[in-house]
């Protein structure tokens, strides 16, 4: 049976010395295998814990983000039939097919990742290998974001997360254009897997990459959001949270706006000012 986002518990709460027992949503947290095929040959590259829902853009923005795949290398993207995943665990492996009939040459992806919900591809990422394949963003682009806007995307952000809503326990990522208009919103346990979720989607809709965009995180931003906002061209990247030392790194070096502490009618800025301007 497909696993759904959340799942349903029994409880005892007690409050104020009263004790009651009763049902609750929990946030489902299970396994997602990814896998790359291309003719017969096939390998697996990931194994992430995520919340179900959206796994092919899961899938598809995990791998892009690491420089595994381009949007012309994709062939498709379903759950896995291979005979050696189990029933009960088809819905907990997605294979990415690719065009062609060789696997792509990964020499740095030597060994099976293996990632939680919590942190990124812990070891694998550096600056220097970013340097490698992406390049500044423009410093000239048209886009201008006012305060005024910035100051509504916390809030539009939570009105769209309805799991959060009943568990309180999720990331949530949303992708909004340089007037605050909202694109779309990914959920999930961890905050990664909700960016990876908002650029699949767009690698799959042919949309990438995301210039005159902005991104806004539930949580803090952190070295490995900023990659991935990076690699799908996002210029703007908000957070209701503080951002790590090398985040900053990352957005000073590659031109993008970072935004921390959004809350309310204030927030910081570390980078790029020139793309927030008063109206």
């Amino acid at each position: 049976m497909r696993p759904g986002p959340t799942t349903r518990t029994r409880v005892r709460e007690v409050s104020a010395g009263v004790v009651r027992d009763h049902r609750d949503d929990l946030a489902t947290e299970e396994p997602l295998e990814i896998r790359i095929q291309a003719g017969e040959a096939r390998r697996t590259l990931a194994i992430t814990m995520r919340t179900p829902g959206h796994d092919f853009e899961l899938a598809a923005g995990f791998l892009y983000g690491e420089g595994v795949i381009t949007p012309q290398d994709v062939s498709s993207i379903a759950y896995c039939t291979d005979e050696d995943v189990a029933p009960e665990a088809r819905y907990n492996t997605v294979t990415v097919r690719l065009g062609g009939e060789r696997l792509p040459d990964l020499p740095g992806l030597d060994r099976h990742f293996m990632t939680s919900s919590a942190c990124g591809v812990c070891g694998t990422a550096s600056l220097d290998a970013l340097r490698d394949r992406c390049s500044p963003l423009p410093a000239g682009d048209d886009l201008r974001v006012s305060p005024e806007t910035l100051y509504g995307l916390p809030h539009r952000l939570r009105e769209r997360q309805g799991v959060f809503g009943k568990t309180g326990g999720l990331h949530a990522a949303g992708l909004f254009t340089g007037e605050g208009e909202l694109v779309a919103v990914r959920e999930d346990v961890g905050r990664h897997n909700a960016v990876d979720k908002l650029v699949g989607r767009a690698l799959m809709d042919g949309r990438l990459p995301l210039g005159g965009h902005i991104l806004m995180v539930s949580g803090r931003s952190s070295y490995e959001i900023m990659q991935k906002a990076l690699t799908a061209g996002v210029p703007v990247v908000c957070a209701v949270s503080a951002p790590s030392s090398l985040a900053v790194d990352l957005a000073r070096e590659f031109g993008m706006t970072l935004v921390g502490f959004l809350r309310e009618e204030r927030f910081n800025l570390y980078s790029a000012p020139e793309r927030v301007v008063s109206s």
